[in-house]
């Protein structure tokens, strides 16, 4: 494992690729090889992530940067209806927009029309631009938080992506909206609780979400933005009936019982951050002595200041002191 002292991380990038940096060398080989394991039909297998076929006209894209390929890093996908494909996620590089708009094309016959951010982070935002090829302009829909904050945060700096994100049609943060692609239509509805700024694509029939980083599959999440009392309520408003496919933001594709223990470990969480503040302990102190229960299963955990971080975040909810 690489080293990496708790100071230094909890003052590194706050982005979900900051996050996933050390699992090259720590993610055990199994759970590595579960990652890739595609759970709808393999449509193009890449370096940085495998495209899969979930429904008629649905494919995700699964990201596996655990190879050190850091051109997408989040999972995304393509939604098609008769007159319009909708994009999801701008991902890390621009390069990555390119390849799936690309692939939007070779499946469909046409680049992207939409694109649509679930939330800031930089391996969610930050390749916008790469969809803006040649006379390519899709309509990019994000809330305005998301634009301001991928504007204010998200470094370096980049005028293609500033001139590309300034080109998004607001999407409302306080009412789900729609997007009708001609015989499919597909809700976007505001969310808060990984950041400020999230937002869920959903399809009812078949049961699809992509979720953002409101879950991530048998993988402890960055709690770095997170606001945990609203995050556990949009994950429970997220879920649906056992047929559901869910895209989490990292990760493999869930059904039913990996989300619902996604559930349990971030609720577990809170439990121990309400019994740690209610001991009077340091948030280091209480990641200090902190573990998952062997009945939730195997979750890959890159460090232990990722729990530092989740106590963190509980403890500025909660009003405790944070040592």
């Amino acid at each position: 494992m690489p080293s990496i002292n708790r100071r230094d991380f909890l003052l590194s990038s706050g982005s979900c690729a900051a996050h996933l940096a050390l699992a090259a060398s720590v993610m055990p080989a199994i759970a590595r090889a579960r990652w890739t394991q595609p759970l709808g039909t393999l449509v193009s297998r890449e370096p940085f992530g495998n495209l899969e076929r979930i429904a008629d006209g649905v494919w995700a894209l699964i990201s596996t940067p655990l190879t050190g390929d850091r051109t997408t890093i989040s999972n995304g996908g393509l939604i098609v209806g008769r007159n319009a494909v909708l994009a999801v996620e701008g991902f890390n590089q621009p390069q990555g927009a390119q390849w799936l708009a690309a692939k939007a094309r070779a499946l469909t016959g046409r680049w992207p029309t939409h694109v649509a951010i679930t939330h800031y982070h930089a391996d969610h935002a930050n390749g916008v631009a790469g969809y803006l090829a040649g006379d390519e302009r899709p309509e990019l829909h994000a809330t305005r938080r998301t634009h301001d904050l991928v504007v204010e945060r998200n470094q370096p700096a980049d005028p293609s992506r500033v001139a590309a994100i300034d080109k998004a049609a607001f999407i409302s943060a306080d009412q789900p909206s729609t997007l009708d692609l001609g015989g499919r239509v597909v809700r976007v509805v505001p969310r808060r609780g990984h950041t400020e700024s999230d937002v869920s694509i959903e399809l009812d029939d078949p049961s699809i979400v992509f979720c953002g980083d409101l879950f991530w599959n048998a993988m402890f999440p960055n709690y770095v933005d997170a606001i945990p009392i609203q995050l556990g309520q949009s994950v429970r408003a997220l879920r649906r009936t056992r047929d559901t496919v869910y895209v989490p933001g990292h990760g493999a594709l869930g059904k039913q019982s990996e989300y619902d223990r996604y559930v349990s470990m971030i609720d577990e969480v809170e439990r121990a951050a309400r019994a740690a503040n209610a001991k009077g302990l340091t948030p280091a102190e209480a990641a200090a002595g902190f573990s998952l229960p062997a009945s939730l299963g195997e979750w890959t955990l890159f460090s232990k200041a990722f729990y530092e971080r989740a106590f963190t975040a509980w403890y500025r909810e909660l009003g405790a002191k944070q040592g």
